[in-house]
């Protein structure tokens, strides 16, 4: 399964009226969660959502192509050696 980088955001068995509206409701939902969190837990809840998250996508190719672009969205490259490994040469 590829990285899918195109919006995604729905509700199963709803359909919204405008293409960006689900997009829109997560972000909401996302700044309602860090709402009144100082830096310290803000921070925490980023971590463990994103270990719930990536625990549901499971694809570890995926992951891996997630946090490469994540990356690249900094101006940087993975450089360390998960990233330079081959598959079969991973843990």
């Amino acid at each position: 399964m590829p990285l899918n980088t195109q919006p995604n955001f729905h509700t199963p068995g709803q359909r919204s009226l405008r293409d960006f509206t689900p997009g829109d409701d997560f972000y909401q939902l996302l700044i309602d969660a860090h709402r009144n969190l100082s830096a310290e837990d803000s921070a925490r809840l980023n971590a463990r959502l994103i270990l719930l998250l990536a625990n549901h996508v499971g694809d570890l190719t995926v992951i891996r192509e997630a946090i490469a672009q994540a990356y690249a969205g900094l101006g940087e490259s993975p450089n360390t050696p998960l990233f330079r490994m081959n598959e079969e040469d991973r843990p």
